[in-house]
């Protein structure tokens, strides 16, 4: 199983708690070391999205703010706050599935990581694993709508 599939599994975990069906892993020396899907809802929270908690517990883990030996794997494209936060821990690359043209701040909207305010970087890697992710999110709305 790749990092991303594993990702897709968190987040098929959170759509199926409600939450909007968007799961994390954070990996480090090829082991993952976290990963999670949205709670938002569950916990009252505005900030746990997926990054934000696998950042969270990988951090703790680590006993570091920073964790620049450590690549995130998203199924959906981070928005501005996730990518604060991921600049925030230095995360080394930064691999996700779908893009988000609403809420996205990595290739959209803000462009968070080409802003001049911003710190630091990850390599940024788009698009891998994009269709069953996509396919997760146009899933759990249409439910939603319907």
């Amino acid at each position: 199983m790749t990092f991303m599939e594993h990702a897709l599994a968190e987040a098929e975990k959170a759509g199926h708690r409600g939450e909007v069906p968007i799961g994390a892993v954070l990996v480090s020396g090829g082991l993952i070391i976290a990963r999670d899907g949205n709670r938002t809802l569950e916990l009252n929270d505005p900030t746990a999205h997926a990054e934000v908690l696998v950042i969270r517990a990988a951090c703790a883990a680590l006993k570091s703010q920073r964790i620049p030996a450590c690549d995130l794997y998203v199924t959906l494209e981070p928005c501005a706050m996730c990518a604060a936060a991921i600049s925030f821990a230095r995360i080394r690359r930064l691999y996700y599935a779908a893009g988000d043209e609403k809420g996205g701040a990595v290739d959209h909207g803000g462009r968070f990581f080409s802003s001049p305010t911003c710190h630091h970087a990850p390599e940024i890697y788009a698009g891998i694993a994009e269709a069953p992710a996509r396919h997760l999110l146009k899933e759990f709305f249409q439910g939603r709508r319907s």
